[in-house]
């Protein structure tokens, strides 16, 4: 009769040859495109929640604050389905020096993550939290324009490259809620923040 200990490391070895086929499967349904997209989106995910800490809990208006809570939650929990399915597939989770590769951005050979279409820059973020008020919020408002313009950007490529289904109903449904939000804020720019 086998101890617990025994039991245990039984048990890992009887499963330890379960893990290899599964993660070969689940890369075998994913090609460079799926794993760029999702390490780049991840990328650019992760600064709109910076920018949206800037402004949760501030005298932005009411607008903002629904605006900026609804791209925290829905934006941290992408990030957490994208890092997921990176590590399922075997891939890295860092951010890479260069970015949009996967897209053909500059002839294939990539970008500058600083120049990813839509990411602001760190004289933008600064701007961003020394104001105050509405003006806060009107900051807030033209830079996550731009940052979901070039979300929607990588997302609408993405759709054509990708060769997971999972990733390409991510993108799908990214390009339609950050265009959606992207008309919403120009409403809000155009009216209540328009002479901030």
């Amino acid at each position: 009769m086998m101890n617990r200990r025994q039991l245990l490391w039984v048990g890992t070895c009887v499963a330890l040859p379960a893990i290899a086929p599964r993660r070969a499967e689940a890369q075998s349904e994913a090609n460079e495109a799926d794993f760029g997209f999702c390490r780049d989106m991840s990328i650019h995910h992760l600064q709109a929640l910076a920018m949206c800490q800037r402004v949760l809990g501030r005298d932005t208006g009411g607008s903002i604050q629904a605006a900026a809570a609804e791209v925290l939650q829905n934006q941290a929990m992408e990030v957490g389905h994208m890092h997921a399915w990176l590590a399922d597939w075997g891939q890295p989770t860092v951010p890479p020096t260069l970015v949009m590769d996967w897209m053909g951005a500059n002839g294939g050979a990539g970008i500058p993550l600083a120049s990813m279409p839509g990411y602001a820059t760190e004289e933008e973020l600064f701007e961003l939290s020394s104001l105050s008020g509405w003006a806060r919020g009107r900051r807030w408002l033209e830079l996550m324009r731009a940052h979901h313009e070039g979300g929607v950007t990588m997302a609408t490529r993405a759709q054509q490259l990708v060769a997971s289904e999972k990733v390409r109903g991510l993108a799908t449904r990214q390009a339609r809620t950050q265009s959606y939000e992207i008309a919403q804020y120009d409403i809000l720019l155009e009216g209540p923040y328009a002479d901030v």
